[in-house]
C-alpha cells in the first residue's frame, strides 16, 4: 500500500521555502546569540542572578561551554541549511531540540531570554520539519 501525497500549491511551497530560509537565519543568529551568552557566563559569573537551591545544579562556567559549543554547531548548521544540505535539516532539528532542554534549564537564570530562544526554537523545528526539498508546485 503506497501513501499519496496531496500535490503541494504554489503558495505552500514559497511559504515552506521562506520557512526554510527562515530557520537557517534564526539558526545562524540563535548560534551567535548563544555564543555571546556563553562567553558573558564564562567571563563573569555576576553577569547573571545567582539562584541559591536550584535542581540541576551547574555553575555559570558550565552553562557558558554548553552555550559555546551549542552556538557553534548551530551557526555551522545555520550555513548548511541556508546552502540546502540534506544533513543541515535533521541536525537542526536535532540542535533546535537540545537548546530548547538547554534554554529550560537556563530558565530561573534570565526567564524572558531563554522563553524567546524557546518559541524561536519551536519555530526552527516546525520549519525545517515540514520543508519538503524538491516538491513540485502546481
Amino acid at each position: 500500500m503506497t501513501q499519496h501525497t496531496p500535490p503541494a500549491r504554489a503558495g505552500d511551497t514559497d511559504w515552506a521555502e521562506g520557512g526554510l530560509v527562515f530557520a537557517g537565519v534564526l539558526l545562524l543568529v540563535n548560534g551567535v546569540l548563544a555564543i555571546f551568552q556563553g562567553i558573558s557566563a564564562i567571563a563573569s559569573d555576576d553577569v547573571y542572578t545567582r539562584i541559591g537551591a536550584y535542581v540541576y545544579k551547574i555553575n555559570l562556567t558550565g552553562w557558558g561551554w554548553i552555550l559555546i559549543i551549542l552556538g557553534v554547531v548551530a551557526v555551522v548548521t545555520g550555513a548548511g541549511v541556508l546552502r540546502r544540505a540534506e544533513w543541515a535539516r535533521a541536525v537542526g532539528i536535532g540542535l533546535a531540540s537540545l537548546s530548547v532542554i538547554a534554554q529550560f534549564l537556563f530558565l530561573p537564570y534570565s526567564p524572558i531570554w531563554a522563553l524567546v530562544m524557546i518559541a524561536i526554537d519551536f519555530f526552527v523545528i516546525w520549519a525545517l520539519a515540514t520543508y519538503q526539498p524538491g516538491r513540485p508546485a502546481d
